[in-house]
């Protein structure tokens, strides 16, 4: 078990979350997965191994990763939010095309925080920048 997985196991079990199989499974799925898959891509992936666990399992556990802070809620306005466990500071590229979001690492914009706080009074508490255009598969069908 990677020792990420292992660190969210036992933050959840501190703060009095029970650990179940399908609880374990999402979380495993989510740390190990690049492609900041949907609530319905995740049931999809884990049905044939847990086929008794429902889509609003999967919603449930979501919600509690999202409030515990292991995992970060990426809404994009079309009711399908995406699921990233990587918390480092990143960026995310999206392809307009299919919809493939990709991390890019980027040094953090403090400067346009410091920017957006003085100009606007807000105490800021992050920021998400999203790059959009045609990944490389949709570019050469493009073409």
């Amino acid at each position: 078990m990677a020792a990420s997985v292992q660190l969210a196991l036992e933050q959840l079990k501190m703060n009095g979350v029970r650990m179940t199989p399908q609880r374990h499974a999402i979380l495993s799925y989510l740390m190990d997965s690049k492609s900041h898959p949907t609530a319905d891509e995740i049931y999809k992936a884990l049905s044939p191994a847990f086929p008794s666990m429902s889509v609003a399992t999967i919603y449930n556990n979501l919600r509690l990763f999202v409030e515990a802070g292991l995992v970060r809620e990426l809404t994009y306005g079309d009711d399908s939010s995406r699921f990233d466990a990587d918390l480092s500071d990143h960026y995310h590229a999206i392809c307009k095309s299919c919809g493939q979001i990709v991390d890019f690492g980027y040094p953090p914009l403090l400067e346009v925080e410091k920017a957006a706080s003085k100009e606007t009074g807000f105490t800021v508490q992050g920021h998400r920048m999203e790059i959009y255009g045609l990944c490389s598969s949709c570019n050469t069908t493009a073409k």
